[in-house]
């Protein structure tokens, strides 16, 4: 059966689990492009970037601060949530970014148009990543530069360990199999990136961990998986494959708030990055 090449968990979350996603930014989830771009930055003030699955643009608001000659494109699957990235850009003052909506599979600009095209928690979501990322080097500058993050769910580690906290992973784990997707997407980046045509010595490959364990991230990070799991496309998607009831999901949300008052309690899952030079 043909793999289903649209993101397993589609953008137009409810207002939490925006929330949760626009704690991301280029600092904690690009750490690993940031000196290479200021590098570039200081022999062409003027560079392009693309962020693919720009989201709700909080990645893409922060490139744009950091070449604040250059510009920034954010493109997303879903029209739905361009508004809401225009919104934070407009927010952050920053003016020198547009918000289109498009697909990674088909990226609706020439050959060779941009200096760094960037991704983060794509590839993971989709059937076919290296077509993804040849399609992001297609359009990526010759000497430009391709680079990615993406999440492992089996590195994923979760105190306290609440029965219904495991649950979770495995839902959520299944759920991506499911809709097309690789739970272990960190550990196969390199290899995709080799599948879609690069060369290894062109691929600088690293690990970092992203991490919930504050007051406010906890609380942040619960109320949105807590609204996936009762009106979210979470729900939705999981009912849709047989993945779990509706008593499951109400069991596993109130574990997460059992989880976000507890002062010892902490999230962290190791991320695979790759830097592309084309």
């Amino acid at each position: 059966m043909e793999q289903d090449q649209t993101p397993s968990e589609k953008p137009g979350h409810p207002p939490a689990q925006a929330i949760l996603h626009e704690l991301r930014t280029a600092e904690n989830s690009a750490a690993h492009l940031l000196p290479k771009l200021q590098s570039m930055k200081e022999s062409n003030p003027h560079l392009t970037l693309l962020d693919v699955g720009a989201g709700s643009g909080t990645i893409s608001v922060s490139f744009a601060k950091l070449i604040p000659d250059g510009h920034v494109t954010g493109i997303d699957l879903n029209p739905n949530i361009l508004p809401r990235a225009r919104a934070v850009a407009e927010m952050a003052g920053v003016k020198n970014i547009e918000f289109l909506q498009g697909t990674v599979y088909n990226l609706p600009f020439a050959d060779e148009t941009f200096d760094v095209t960037f991704c983060h928690q794509v590839l993971i979501h989709i059937g076919t990543p290296w077509d993804a990322l040849r399609e992001m080097l297609r359009v990526t500058k010759r000497g430009g530069i391709v680079a990615a993050r993406e999440g492992d769910y089996e590195t994923e580690c979760v105190w306290p360990e609440l029965p219904k906290l495991r649950c979770f992973h495995q839902l959520m784990a299944g759920l991506m199999s499911a809709g097309g997707g690789t739970p272990t997407a960190g550990r196969e980046l390199l290899s995709w990136a080799l599948k879609a045509g690069a060369e290894r010595r062109q691929i600088e490959l690293s690990y970092s961990t992203s991490s919930y364990h504050t007051t406010s991230e906890r609380k942040v990070c619960s109320q949105g998986l807590c609204d996936q799991l009762r009106v979210g496309s979470l729900r939705e998607k999981a009912l849709k494959f047989g993945l779990g009831t509706e008593n499951d999901f109400e069991e596993m949300a109130k574990a997460w708030e059992e989880w976000a008052k507890r002062d010892d309690a902490c999230l962290a899952m190791l991320h695979g990055e790759i830097l592309v030079q084309k």
